[in-house]
């Protein structure tokens, strides 16, 4: 159970994630970029990390090398946006304000000398805004290969009605 603000957040990502990718995948001078596909698996690992975090499972993503190509890297991460809706409509009405362990949180201290907690609904938009900034990036290589990078703004999707993610299989 989530409220609607929550569950726009995860419809624009995975309809920005979709909006990109076909982007990414139809251009040829893409397929071998080395740059674009640690950019496109790195936003997926994130999504993934938390979502097991989420979950309370063991963290495991596969490393961007054992990919055969970026459809199979956009394949994983069309996954996980899958599995999203099921676990937010599934959570407890407590639990957006419920903390999180981050797995890396000896990492954060010895880095920033403290953590503070974070929630459930703090990471979700955590996961959010890590995306988009790194779609940014994306679309910025998507230019200097003589792309035009789509609008994959938030407030784009909302003129547009909320469009579902197509995926373009």
């Amino acid at each position: 159970m989530t409220n609607r603000r929550v569950d726009d957040l995860f419809r624009h990502m995975e309809w920005a994630d979709a909006v990109v990718w076909a982007e990414v995948l139809r251009r040829a001078e893409t397929a071998a970029d080395a740059r674009l596909r640690e950019l496109l698996h790195h936003v997926h690992t994130v999504e993934w990390v938390y979502y097991q975090i989420w979950k309370g499972d063991p963290v495991d993503v596969p490393e961007v090398d054992t990919f055969e190509d970026l459809a199979a890297v956009r394949d994983w991460g069309r996954e996980v946006h899958g599995l999203l809706p099921d676990l937010l409509a599934g959570l407890e009405p407590d639990a957006l304000g419920r903390t999180v362990e981050l797995p890396w949180a000896d990492l954060l201290v010895e880095r920033y000398g403290k953590v503070e907690p974070v929630t459930m609904e703090e990471t979700f938009l955590q996961v959010a805004l890590h995306g988009t900034y790194h779609r940014g990036q994306v679309n910025a290589r998507l230019r200097e290969l003589g792309g035009e990078p789509p609008m994959t703004d938030y407030v784009a999707w909302l003129w547009m009605g909320r469009p579902a993610a197509e995926w373009g299989d």
